[in-house]
């Protein structure tokens, strides 16, 4: 450390020597030159304050203490009041599958044509909500119009770690 310290001050001198050397050199090299010596100072005073701060044994940071938190479960969260987010539209989707494909392939396509996707005919679709996956289920037919019979229901413990 006080090789480093030796090393700053020789710099310093130096840059002082410079900045009052002359020796032909203009106004703007000397601006510049002063400008060096005083940002070098203000290193080396800096820099000397950090070293005392460590020689004391100082940690330049404080530990921060934190109260354990405690696990709370259901609307206990909201104060009891779990009406107000009860109100808050969602969007659900059921994802049949997925592929990738290119443009060229993508333009080609017309009526008729088949794309085939990431999953096998009979394999449960996933259930979406707001983009995160919560469910698998089937799809069924209810008064001519389409539904999921819900299969799987994804825990909230595994939906946490998926968005980590």
């Amino acid at each position: 450390m006080n090789d480093e310290t030796d090393n700053n001050e020789a710099d310093s001198q130096a840059a002082d020597s410079e900045a009052t050397g002359g020796g032909g050199a203009d106004a703007s090299q000397d601006g510049a030159a002063d400008d060096w010596a005083a940002a070098l100072s203000e290193q080396d005073d800096a820099e000397k304050a950090a070293a005392s701060d460590e020689s004391v044994g100082g940690d330049p940071y404080e530990t921060a203490e934190f109260q354990d938190l405690q696990p709370e479960t259901g609307g206990e969260a909201f104060g009891g009041n779990i009406d107000i987010i009860l109100d808050i539209p969602v969007t659900i989707s059921m994802e049949i599958g997925r592929t990738l494909i290119n443009i060229r392939n993508l333009l080609q396509l017309n009526q008729g044509s088949v794309i085939e996707l990431d999953r096998l005919a009979g394999e449960p679709m996933d259930v979406m909500v707001n983009g995160t996956l919560v469910a698998h289920g089937e799809v069924v037919v209810v008064n001519e119009k389409f539904g999921i019979r819900l299969t799987d229901v994804i825990s909230p413990a595994e939906r946490v770690k998926k968005l980590k």
